[in-house]
């Protein structure tokens, strides 16, 4: 018997199958995972997630296997490089906001510690696990996604309003949406 998944991934290719069956709603606490799908979700914004999939190689080759160190020291002639890259998502103001982004991330390390308890402070440092039985029924953004947001942009963060950040947060795991009869939900509620 086939196994059921998120109406989203259904019928979608390799690519996107293998995301939503290993990745998608697993908890990460791995602060490049967590820099990098800050990023891709920041770039989708106007896009497919499709698109970003197929880009995944391409933007870890361009940003440096998303080390926020290296990130930070990109400079003016590197953004014209990554203007003319393939790889990515040719977007100034999105390339732009990575590096700044990245910069940010150094000085979140300074102010309150590593990226990752700063990120999973608004769940509490534990999962939101919701129980949606049917895909329309999943929020945009949430309560927590809208807090994440103010604070991020307050910060120094961009391309990280409330959406974005929701769907960052049901990338990494700190919100289960997996529909209720997926067989993921089961994975990792139980």
């Amino acid at each position: 018997m086939p196994k059921r998944r998120c109406e989203w991934a259904e019928g979608s290719n390799v690519l996107m199958l293998a995301y939503h069956d290993e990745e998608w709603g697993t908890p990460s606490r791995d602060e490049r995972h967590l820099f990098e799908m800050l990023t891709l979700e920041g770039a989708q914004a106007g896009l497919s997630w499709q698109t970003i999939l197929n880009k995944r190689g391409g933007y870890r080759r361009a940003f440096a296997g998303f080390d926020p160190a290296k990130v930070a020291r990109f400079d003016a002639g590197k953004v014209e490089r990554l203007m003319r890259d393939p790889g990515i998502v040719r977007n100034r103001a999105k390339i732009d906001a990575t590096i700044t982004n990245a910069r940010t991330v150094l000085a979140i390390r300074t102010d309150v510690g590593p990226l990752p308890e700063y990120l999973w402070s608004f769940v509490a440092d534990t999962p939101v696990l919701n129980a949606w039985p049917r895909l329309s029924e999943i929020p945009a953004e949430t309560e927590q996604s809208r807090t994440m947001s103010k604070d991020l942009k307050k910060r120094g963060f961009r391309f990280v309003g409330p959406t974005i950040c929701y769907a960052f947060m049901q990338a990494v795991g700190m919100a289960n949406d997996h529909t209720t009869d997926c067989f993921r939900y089961a994975e990792l509620t139980g």
